[in-house]
Order: structure tokens, then sequence, then C-alpha cells
């Protein structure tokens, strides 16, 4: 294993009422004004946002809402935030809801005290973060992304045609609340699409190196295993609670940092999405499931003995089946596409909304290349990839 530092300060409480059982008391510490941040309104739907709101309210917090946080979050929703926090005096903020929510509310939680533009100095470079942010906590209601046990946060600059991502072990939020059964309403285009997002970011974790038996791949293969397993039952039960407690902390595993401890890490497929998404608003998820069975086949050959076992060790493929190496490593690749469309995601451009007017050419030439991959592609070879997938 590589060299490596390991931190993470986030305090998660998990399981079936923990919200009603642990956010008065946290409320009640922080006390003084919250700014409360959640998306479209689907917590006002689901009972989620009354339960908060009250809880908050007998703790004697005053509430100011944030709410319409989009599932790409732009640097300008995050400003509206912050400026927002700003004007209100807020002392601390609660982000209710998924990724983008937790993504958009970390960003105010660092704009607010800075006078600098964020953007430039901690999103379009890397930064040096030497200041406390905001105290912050996160109400889980779509595990996806992990950013309830991280310091990352996605933010698109529509301006520029930019959507990247900075992981601070300042933004850390002070803590997760995460009740499975906050998740039994999500949309099914959601459960799809999270929990895609989930396996893409342990796969793009142990698709790197080293390529050699590490303690971090042995975690991932379980991982992806217990993903495809979980998936496929909640989506057969969405209540199914083994399902949804199994999904929901497999998130917070895949990008707590533990799996990335000795790796170099591979995110290229985020990086490709992200600029499909910035230029096309795709949905996050569908994006990856599109992208990763071609760029794998673009790729696998240099890291063979990597999709070797992940043929054997996640999808259970007998090596004895398969002429050589690459036949059971394409095998592989072939597995993880047929479960993508088992599951309903789409397999192709066309299918996100993608047509002949999108410039993918344009978009390849915006996106950068990962450093930590088998092997480093350039923008033709990205945009070889867009059209194949087209």
């Amino acid at each position: 294993m590589n060299n490596f530092e390991f931190e993470n300060r986030t305090k998660v409480y998990f399981g079936k009422g923990v919200v009603a059982e642990k956010l008065p008391v946290l409320a009640a510490g922080y006390g003084g004004k919250v700014l409360l941040g959640y998306g479209g309104g689907s917590i006002k739907k689901n009972g989620v946002y009354d339960e908060v709101t009250g809880i908050l309210k007998d703790a004697g917090v005053e509430i100011v809402e944030f709410s319409g946080i989009m599932s790409n979050p732009t640097l300008e929703k995050m400003q509206e935030g912050a400026r927002l926090a700003k004007e209100q005096g807020v002392t601390w903020i609660l982000a209710v809801g998924g990724g983008s929510v937790m993504d958009c509310c970390k960003s105010i939680s660092i704009a607010v005290p800075y006078d600098g533009d964020v953007w430039e100095e901690f999103w379009e470079k890397p930064g040096n973060l030497n200041f406390d942010p905001l105290p912050l906590g996160m109400i889980v209601t779509m595990p996806a992304t992990g950013s309830e046990v991280n310091g990352s946060a996605v933010l698109t600059n529509t301006e520029k045609h930019i959507k990247t991502d900075r992981d601070y072990p300042r933004m850390n939020a002070d803590f997760a609340l995460m009740d499975p059964t906050y998740t039994y309403s999500m949309p099914l285009r959601q459960l799809r699409a999270g929990t895609f997002d989930i396996l893409s970011h342990i796969m793009e974790t142990y698709f790197s190196f080293p390529i050699e038996d590490n303690v971090s791949d042995d975690i991932s293969e379980a991982l992806m295993k217990g993903v495809v397993r979980d998936f496929r039952k909640a989506l057969q039960n969405p209540e199914d609670y083994e399902a949804r407690s199994n999904i929901m902390w497999e998130a917070s595993m895949a990008e707590n940092r533990v799996i990335k401890m000795g790796k170099t890490k591979d995110f290229e497929v985020h990086n490709m999405e992200h600029q499909l998404s910035a230029y096309t608003d795709c949905n996050h998820g569908e994006g990856l499931a599109v992208l990763h069975p071609t760029y794998y086949r673009h790729i696998f050959r240099d890291g063979l003995g990597k999709f070797t076992r992940f043929a054997t060790n996640v999808w259970g493929l007998n090596p004895v089946d398969y002429a050589d190496e690459e036949e059971l490593a394409l095998a592989g690749i072939q597995a993880l596409e047929d479960f993508i469309r088992e599951c309903g995601l789409p397999g192709t451009l066309r299918e996100l909304g993608v047509d002949e007017s999108t410039d993918l050419r344009e978009i390849a030439d915006s996106c950068y290349t990962a450093g930590g991959a088998f092997r480093e592609i350039r923008q033709d070879e990205i945009y070889e990839i867009y059209k194949e997938c087209f």
C-alpha cells in the first residue's frame, strides 16, 4: 500500500428513529439560528420537514429556510445561500437531503466566514482551508455520494461550464444523522441513480494503483458485492430495511476515505460525467452508468490483474470458462453492463437526452485527466468514449 494519512471527524448517528432521538440534544447544543438547507420540497411530502422543524423549534432554535437546492448545485445557488446566512446572522447549518443539498451546504459553511472568492480560491484550484467553517450537521434522505462523511463538495460554475469537486477535511460535517427509513420514499429513478453512484465511487477507487493485493481493495470488493445484492433487493421491495440500511452505510463507506487509503484513485469517469452534466444538466448517476463500461473497455489491459479480480471476486465468474485473462476481464465488464440494464439504468447518451446538437468535442476538450488512473487518457480518447456511448 502507498503511504497515507487518515482523518475523519464527522460523528455518525445511524439507525431507525435516530433523528427523533439525537437531534433534540444536538440542536439544543448548537442553539442560536440555523440555516435549514433542503431541495425541491420532497421532505415536506414525506413528513421529514415537519419532524425536523418541530424538533428545532422545541429546542429554541430559530430557523432560516434555504430551499430549492438543485440536483447539480450551482455556484450561484451557493452564493445565494451564503448571502442569506450572512444577512440573517445564522450560527450553524443543517442540511436535510441528498448529496447535492449536503455539498451546497458545505460550500456555504466556508463561504460565510471567508471574505474572498471561494470559487477561485477553493474550487478552481486546490486551496489552503486554514480557518473554521460554520458548524454543520447533516440529515441524510438519499444515500449516494457519501457527502455526509467527507469534506468533498461538488459545485457547477454555469458561466464557465465547469463542474468540479474539492475535498477539505475541515469541510467535514460535525455530525450526520442517518435513518434508513427516511429513504423509503425516494423515487425509483433516484434509487437507481444514487445507488449506482455508490458503486461508481467504489470502482473508481478499486481500479487504480496498486494492482497488488491490499486491504483497501479487499474492503472494496466486499462493498461492491453488497451494493449489487442490496440494490436488487431494494428494487424488489423499497421498504426492505435490511437492504436500505446496508445501502445507506455502503454509501458512507465508499466515501469516508477508508477504501481510498494507499490507493492512487481514478475518478476519470466522474470527471467526464461532471463536464457532461455541466453542459447538459443530465442526471449524475445515470451519466456514470452510461460511461463506465465503455471507459473500462478502453483501459482494462493496463490494469488487467485488477479487472480479472473484479470478474471473479465481484461477479463470481470462473476463470476456467474463459480462454485467457483478457476474455475474463471483458466478461466482468459485460457483467457490469448487464447489471446496469437489469436495474433499469440508461446505457446510452441518447437515453440521457443528449442529441446531435450537443457538442461532444467541446465537452471532451473541457475535461481534465485523472492522475491516478492505470493509464492517463487525453481529450481525443475522451471524445471517442463519448461517441461510443452515444
